[in-house]
């Protein structure tokens, strides 16, 4: 089952989350702003991860460059501009 991963960042910490083809949550976890916490939070789920959301606010450029180069697919969400539309139809 395709498993979709969302990570909320703030400027100390974020939260990242990881959900399901039915929505439903596999983990959610606050975690500090760490590359190898937040990349070890990731992995058990590498093999069926379709990617990784990060909200592109201010400090995103890090944890972007990180996931890219620990070879997650990795897309920036506009939070302003994403209206009501399924997490999963990011990814098409």
């Amino acid at each position: 089952m395709s498993k979709y991963s969302g990570i909320d960042l703030h400027s100390n910490n974020c939260v990242v989350a990881v959900i399901d083809d039915d929505d439903q949550v596999c983990c959610q976890k606050r975690v500090p702003n760490d590359l190898e916490r937040i990349v070890a939070l990731l992995e058990p789920y590498r093999d069926c991860l379709v990617g990784v959301v990060v909200e592109s606010t201010f400090n995103w450029y890090w944890l972007v460059d990180g996931l890219i180069e620990h070879g997650f697919a990795v897309k920036l969400a506009n939070t302003a501009a994403i209206g009501k539309r399924p997490p999963r139809t990011v990814f098409t």
